[in-house]
């Protein structure tokens, strides 16, 4: 009966979910990547995730290094490349799951 109860609460549509759907093509000529941008990203898969986030971490660390050690004008410009490589980070770990189109 446990197991009846399970089968009821589970979401019919949750296998859906695990279907795997294609990208849709990209219509309009003008909505298509460039040849750069293509490589950019073909360069950047190769790295992994990891390397974006241990470097968001080191600017932070060395950042706040900087402020301890009185040198705060570099401490604050250090302090601004963390959240640019963790976008970085992110965008690449979108182009790795999505791919380009």
């Amino acid at each position: 009966m446990a197991v009846q109860e399970a089968q009821e609460q589970v979401n019919p549509a949750s296998e859906k979910s695990e279907q795997a759907y294609e990208a849709s093509p990209v219509v309009r000529d003008e909505h298509a990547e460039g040849g750069l941008a293509r490589l950019l990203e073909q360069q950047t898969a190769k790295l992994p995730s990891d390397v974006f986030l241990w470097s968001a971490l080191g600017s932070m660390g060395l950042s706040l290094y900087l402020e301890i050690s009185g040198r705060h004008d570099a401490s604050r410009f250090v302090g601004m490349w963390a959240p640019t490589l963790l976008t970085m980070g992110l965008y690449n770990k979108l182009i790795k799951l999505v791919g380009s189109r």
